[in-house]
Formats: structure tokens, C-alpha cells, sequence
């Protein structure tokens, strides 16, 4: 819940800062919030940038006051939606179902989702994080998902927000699990789903989280609000395509 229409300098910014030739090699993508929608998206209409929301209800319309439909997105030019992130888990009491029920309306709207999934700090101090990861992975991802429909973001919580990035050693362990997991499930379509890492993001650790296998690139938060913050970390994609 972070920008107003001042805020279109910066995201202008980036737009500008994302072009060839590496934008031709990675997908980049911002997530405004939903009163930015739609002038973001034509604001980065000539711009490889692509624009998405920060969540969406799970139903096509209705008596939802105040919720914005897939289609209300789509209907904006935006091609992604984020769902399950973790403040919505808590602040908002969603669970695994309602998840999965959220990104299966973003598929049925021609949207790619996004599925946030990780464990709090208690999880991770008391051994869960395995668990919790393979309960949010079933619970919260339709069957019928492919590698081009969804992403799985996986932010430990207890790394948001914080200036805590967990080890190499932890994000590795995460990452493998939740590949294993995912081609378990969905065969090839699991081993080619990307998976991003999410949890204080920054342009001083993105080359290191990048070299970990099976990241296939990462969630900003706080360093998506300036252009500056965030082309930084676009940068460090460099290393990967050099």
C-alpha cells in the first residue's frame, strides 16, 4: 500500500531502464498498486516492463465491495497478479484454498500467477519449514498449472522487511525442496516453473541469491519504490547473461 500519482516518475524511471540487451534475456515486471493500474500500464507501453497487481479476488464479480476481479486486471493490460504474499496470509487471515481459489481465477482470466509460500520465524525455529513449504505448495496451487501460467515465490517471513537474508545454505535447501516437489506433481511443467525468492531483496545480495540453484530470479518489496533501489537489482542480472 505504497504509491499515489507521484509515485509515476519512478515507475516511469524503471521503464526506461528496462531495455535491451538484457531485457531481452529476463522478464521484468512491476506490481503498482490498483489505483496505478491502469495509467502504469500505458505508461509502459512501449517499455518491456510488464505490469501486474498485488492480489485479486477469486471470483469473476459480484457483491465484493471494494475487491478487484482477474478480469478487472486484465481488463487494465496487466498480465500478472500476485497471490497468497504473505501479508495477506496474516493480515487478512487467507488460507491455502482461498489461495489456490484466487490463482485459478488469474489463470481463467489469462493471468499469470504468482504464488507466495513460506514459513514464519516460529516455523522455521521449531524444524517446519519442509512441511510448511509442501502444505502451501499442494494446498495453494491449482492442478492444471503450467510453467507459462504460474511462479511460485517463495519468501521465508520472518526474512521480509527485516534486512534478513537466511544463508545461501538456507535458500538452496528451500528452493531444491520446492523443485523436487513441483516435478513430482507436475512432471515438466514443474521442472520449468520459475521459482523466485522473496525476503529483503536488495541490489547489495541479488548477484549471490542468483547464483543459488534453482533461483530463477527474485520478489522485490522495498526496493521496487524507487527506480534507483530497483534498477540495481535488475543489474545484477548481468553476472547471469555476461
Amino acid at each position: 500500500m505504497n504509491g499515489t500519482r507521484a509515485s509515476l516518475d519512478q515507475i516511469k524511471a524503471i521503464a526506461d531502464g528496462v531495455k535491451a540487451p538484457l531485457s531481452e534475456k529476463i522478464d521484468t515486471l512491476l506490481c503498482p498498486p490498483a489505483t496505478l493500474l491502469y495509467v502504469a500500464t500505458a505508461l509502459c507501453d512501449d517499455s518491456p516492463l510488464a505490469i501486474g497487481a498485488q492480489d485479486c479476488h477469486q471470483q469473476v464479480s459480484g457483491a465484493h465491495t471494494g475487491d478487484i476481479s482477474a478480469e478487472m486486471i486484465a481488463d487494465c493490460f496487466g498480465t500478472h497478479v500476485i497471490v497468497g504474499h504473505s501479508e495477506r496470509r496474516r493480515n487478512h487471515a487467507e488460507s491455502d484454498m482461498l489461495v489456490r481459489a484466487k490463482a485459478q481465477a488469474a489463470h481463467d482470466a489469462g493471468l499469470i500467477a504468482i504464488i507466495c509460500i513460506g514459513e514464519t520465524a516460529y516455523e522455521r525455529n521449531s524444524g517446519q519449514t519442509l512441511d510448511v513449504l509442501k502444505r502451501e505448495l499442494i494446498g495453494s496451487i491449482p492442478d492444471g498449472s503450467s510453467a507459462q501460467t504460474t511462479v511460485v515465490a517463495y519468501e521465508p517471513v520472518w526474512a521480509i522487511g527485516t534486512g534478513v537474508v537466511p544463508t545461501q545454505e538456507n535458500v538452496e535447501e528451500a528452493h531444491a525442496f520446492i523443485r523436487a516437489e513441483l516435478i513430482q506433481r507436475f512432471g515438466k511443467e514443474g521442472a520449468n516453473m520459475r521459482i523466485l525468492y522473496g525476503g529483503s531483496v536488495s541490489g547489495a545480495n541479488a548477484r549471490d541469491l542468483l547464483e543459488v540453484p534453482h533461483v530463477n530470479g527474485v520478489l522485490v518489496g522495498g526496493q521496487s519504490l524507487k527506480a534507483a533501489d530497483f534498477l540495481a537489482i535488475y543489474a545484477a542480472f548481468e553476472r547471469q547473461f555476461a
